[in-house]
């Protein structure tokens, strides 16, 4: 995979096919890296298991190939994910929550030291949001500064505006899910066998915007694996919101490049 490069030449943008003097030149030009996040795991009977990967990764790299000016490398996807959750059901693959948390850390640790000192990791899977915040805030110690969100959190206003049914609430396989992957894939739809169901919060609705609530999805959902509305989805809709995370990502990280690299003890939170 290509794209027209910083120094006027093709430049490949996934890390995994590039040459060990490719990432020497790209180190010469203040480089971003981009670390997707996701899962495979049950999205409903109507998506595939690796939703929340595929969004993320296609996302990436869209951004990185809009960037030719200095490089923007996509690193290769974080496919596994904290998702217990969702094992009632067949497709499901966990980690535990420490072996997930070990995984990001040692990729991001192993990108900074190829010398890649800024990285963005951009997640797909609601379970693997706190942990990669926590991560985030991990290894900055280690003098290593990450930027980390979920795709969906940099769109909210859009998904409240075009929104008909889920609002600006990713679900699971839901509106906004569905919407992406019949943007990305729509060969991946079986709109036969969509249906609709919420997951319920057993909190009283002044408690529910702040008190959440994780159990086995298979036991309440209604059977279903699914929360949200897969049938207001639509392909014209996941391809406005793909557009805009890859804008808001295309963003950060030529802010990201422009900005210096961090020293944690340059701010005076260790003793000398």
């Amino acid at each position: 995979m290509y794209k027209v490069s910083y120094d006027g030449s093709n430049q490949k943008v996934l890390w995994q096919e590039m040459w060990r003097h490719e990432f020497l030149e790209a180190l010469r030009h203040d480089p971003v890296v981009i670390v997707p996040t996701g899962s495979v795991e049950q999205h409903g009977p109507h998506c595939p298991v690796d939703v929340d990967i595929s969004g993320p990764f296609y996302m990436a790299v869209r951004a990185a190939q809009a960037v030719t000016d200095f490089p923007v490398i996509v690193a290769p996807p974080v496919w596994s994910g904290f998702t217990h959750y969702n094992m009632g059901f067949p497709g499901t693959i966990n980690l535990r929550i420490e072996t997930y948390l070990n995984l990001v850390a040692d990729v991001c640790r192993s990108i900074h030291a190829n010398g890649f000192k800024r990285i963005v990791v951009i997640n797909g899977h609601g379970g693997n949001d706190a942990p990669n915040r926590v991560v985030m805030n991990q290894i900055s110690e280690e003098n290593i500064f990450i930027v980390a969100f979920s795709w969906w959190s940099a769109v909210r206003e859009e998904m409240v505006r075009l929104g008909e049914a889920d609002g600006g609430g990713v679900g699971h396989g839901g509106e906004w899910e569905t919407s992406v992957q019949l943007h990305l894939r729509p060969h991946l739809i079986d709109r036969s066998r969509m249906v609709v169901d919420t997951h319920p919060n057993p909190f009283s609705p002044e408690l529910r915007h702040f008190a959440g609530f994780s159990e086995r999805r298979r036991d309440s959902s209604k059977v279903t694996g699914t929360h949200g509305d897969p049938f207001a989805a639509s392909a014209e809709k996941g391809e406005k919101i793909v557009h805009a995370v890859v804008q808001k990502l295309v963003q950060m990280v030529r802010e990201y490049h422009a900005q210096p690299v961090r020293d944690y003890r340059a701010f005076g939170t260790h003793c000398p």
